[in-house]
């Protein structure tokens, strides 16, 4: 079995009286991309910062690429590349001097132009290579940063919102540049507080007031929020109490079955793909006209909102 690119175990940090991590515990498996959702205050860039070395655990362990981050070595460090949250590149460097800059710090050599010139292709720059950083707009001053992250090719990549304040078309793209790192078979570990994001990740750890409620992937995180897969189902008719009591006594549904409207029910069941064809049958056989009939997938924001109400924790 291969050893996780990051592990913790009962990883929290204090801040004087106040305990911005409490025992978190995770594993990310290497070529994935890791969203670390919750509310803004909820430790998310404290256990970034605890990850990469910046701060050291009140109690637990950590290991990062098998080293702990206080103890990074020169070659590790290589491995690593950090976006934080606020630009900390030169606003009176050209975009171009910027990352021939960030080049040398690394010390990309050979052939650095033409990784100079691949980069910013890929955050879509090359048109600005001349400009003055000053006079970039945020969304780029994002790309910028994105693109420094990547110069030395690091095997695992942090970025801490990188996806904050910008437009919802951009956010996308910056999306879209992940999911093709990640294809190139880097790691990455993204914090977010647009619960949305989910959607975009092999895994997600939901964290709310410094504690790790559960990781697990998109699909499943949203069968533990409401206790299965959901499906919606439409007649031509009135649903009758009796009918909605019949559909709770079938062998095929596990879950709830909750009238929503005087022809539609919501019903909660371990598998909706092999549930639809089911229920349409049952329905002909009781003389119901199916008007529509699909699997409800319930926006994240919701999801979320379910999982800290039910106060779920990861095991």
């Amino acid at each position: 079995m291969k050893q996780p690119v990051i592990y913790t175990q009962n990883l929290s940090k204090q801040f004087g009286s106040e305990e911005a991590v409490k025992d978190v515990t995770f594993s990310i498996p290497e070529g994935t991309i890791f969203g670390f959702i919750g509310p803004s205050g909820s430790g998310k860039t404290t256990t970034l910062r605890l990850l990469t070395g910046l701060y050291r655990p009140t109690e637990g362990k950590i290991a990062v690429l098998n080293e702990a981050p206080s103890e990074f070595s020169r070659a590790t460090q290589r491995k690593i590349g950090y976006m934080p949250q606020l630009f900390v590149l030169y606003d009176d460097l050209s975009v171009w001097e910027n990352l021939n800059f960030v080049a040398s710090l690394y010390g990309v050599g050979f052939g650095r132009a033409k990784r100079l010139n691949e980069l910013l292709d890929f955050v879509e720059l090359s048109s600005h290579k001349d400009k003055v950083v000053r006079k970039l707009s945020g969304g780029m001053k994002r790309r910028l940063s994105l693109a420094a992250t990547l110069i030395h090719r690091p095997k695992l990549i942090f970025l801490d919102e990188p996806t904050a304040g910008i437009d919802p078309v951009l956010r996308r793209k910056f999306w879209d540049h992940f999911q093709t790192i990640r294809e190139q078979g880097q790691t990455l570990f993204i914090t977010t507080q647009y619960v949305g994001e989910a959607a975009y990740c092999d895994y997600v750890g939901v964290l709310a007031n410094g504690r790790l409620l559960m990781v697990d992937t998109p699909k499943n995180l949203r069968r533990r929020a409401y206790g299965g897969d959901i499906i919606k189902l439409r007649t031509a008719d009135y649903v009758s109490p009796q009918v909605v009591a019949a559909l709770r006594l079938l062998p095929f549904i596990q879950g709830d079955v909750t009238r929503t409207g005087p022809q539609t029910l919501r019903i909660v069941t371990d598998n909706a793909s092999t549930v639809i064809p089911l229920l349409i049958d049952w329905a002909k056989e009781q003389h119901l006209t199916v008007e529509s009939i699909e699997e409800d997938l319930p926006p994240f924001d919701d999801v979320f909102v379910e999982l800290v109400k039910n106060g779920d924790t990861h095991g």
